[in-house]
């Protein structure tokens, strides 16, 4: 075991940094810790081609990411480290920039191989079906050029795309997952995330009779800097805000979840902003509308035959709850902060719906930014 292995950096951090042991953890830092052996070179040739990668899974909080993260920080060997939706955003670039060439995922996992021998996906979760028909191959091609994957996910792999439309598109790529993977849940009971740290407040509920308590929060991250209310440009789109500054945004709910953005605009809004603040957030949870009934359907340029389904019940706030998600996702991942003024206590913002098992993650991540070390205090 070598000094910066993932056991030895898990037991440093329990022996030293005051961690909270943790068997389900320690389970998790061995089979990685095999898997960092394997690649430089200690119990099989650092050239072979057959070092099975790691699949984390399990609730939020348990250090599926710290754990990762760790692992992929002390490789030796060319490794990127990657949030799934980022991963995604390159894949579909460079498809259509290969398009034309006779087999574009193995092209495309032929050079990604030629730069990395490790690959790190954060948060693998699959709701696109873009993304479900093209996984299995692509990964196939991927584990054929020998790029190790590890990846984090809330799910296991038999989990993925449940409910999609379409799944057996699906299939192959759980199957590429189970055989080319060791799977590992990570649930030792406990969200890591909640361990006690110095508070700093970044969720307000909204006093209809008082001003914003985001005003004083902007011009204290602001302080020194000219700042605007001129709207700003997020996929070719322009978006209003209350105030901007260099480093810091303040945008109503409405404003960046209630109009047609998608994550690949949160992640241009986290590369221009250190701080995000959201005003008005309403209560995300409501009356479910009745579920619609989906006939055949158009997938990519084949007719799919679907004949009839019905669709799962949906609140009208739902659309916007996946965009909220998102944007925390990509504040999270990048540790910007997330300043929040709501009508409701953060538990009570989606108590109840279809989106309640994506909210859970949503919850816990809302829960540690109000702890200073995440990111910078107001």
């Amino acid at each position: 075991m070598t000094a910066a292995s993932p056991l030895a950096l898990y037991r440093e951090a329990v022996e030293r940094q005051g961690f909270a042991p943790d068997e389900a953890q320690q389970i998790a830092a061995a089979r990685l810790d095999a898997c960092f052996q394997a690649l430089h070179g200690e119990g099989a040739s650092s050239e072979s081609r057959a070092v099975p990668g790691v699949y984390l899974w399990g609730p939020v909080g348990r250090g599926k990411t710290w754990l990762m993260d760790g692992f992929q920080r002390h490789l030796r060997v060319p490794s990127r480290r990657l949030h799934f939706h980022h991963f995604m955003r390159w894949v579909h670039q460079r498809q259509f920039q290969l398009s034309g060439t006779a087999d574009p995922l193995t092209a495309l996992a032929r050079e990604l191989a030629s730069e990395v021998r490790v690959l790190c996906l954060d948060e693998l979760f699959v709701s696109d079906i873009a993304d479900a028909m093209l996984l299995g191959r692509l990964l196939q091609a991927l584990f054929d050029h020998g790029v190790v994957l590890v990846c984090t996910s809330n799910q296991a792999p038999s989990q993925l795309y449940a409910d999609g439309f379409n799944r057996e598109r699906f299939l192959p790529a759980i199957a590429a997952i189970e055989r080319c993977m060791e799977v590992v849940e990570l649930d030792g009971g406990f969200d890591h995330r909640l361990h006690p740290g110095r508070a700093c407040q970044r969720y307000w509920v909204a006093e209809p009779s008082r001003p914003s308590a985001l005003a004083a929060v902007f011009g204290c991250l602001s302080e020194g800097q000219p700042t605007s209310s001129e709207p700003i440009e997020l996929g070719h789109r322009s978006i209003r805000v209350e105030r901007r500054s260099e480093g810091v945004v303040w945008c109503r709910y409405a404003e960046l979840c209630e109009q047609p953005l998608a994550a690949l605009d949160f992640i241009a809004l986290a590369d221009a902003f250190d701080h995000v603040m959201l005003s008005e957030v309403p209560r995300l949870s409501g009356a479910a509308s009745a579920g619609r009934i989906a006939r055949g359907t158009e997938d990519g340029a084949e007719r799919i035959e679907a004949g009839e389904r019905e669709l799962p019940p949906l609140s009208r706030r739902d659309d916007g709850v996946r965009r909220f998600i998102a944007l925390v996702d990509e504040c999270y991942d990048r540790r910007v902060p997330l300043y929040i003024e709501a009508e409701v206590a953060m538990d009570e913002l989606y108590a109840h719906g279809y989106l309640s098992f994506a909210f859970r993650r949503t919850l816990s991540r809302l829960r540690e930014m109000q702890l200073a070390r995440f990111g910078g205090g107001a």
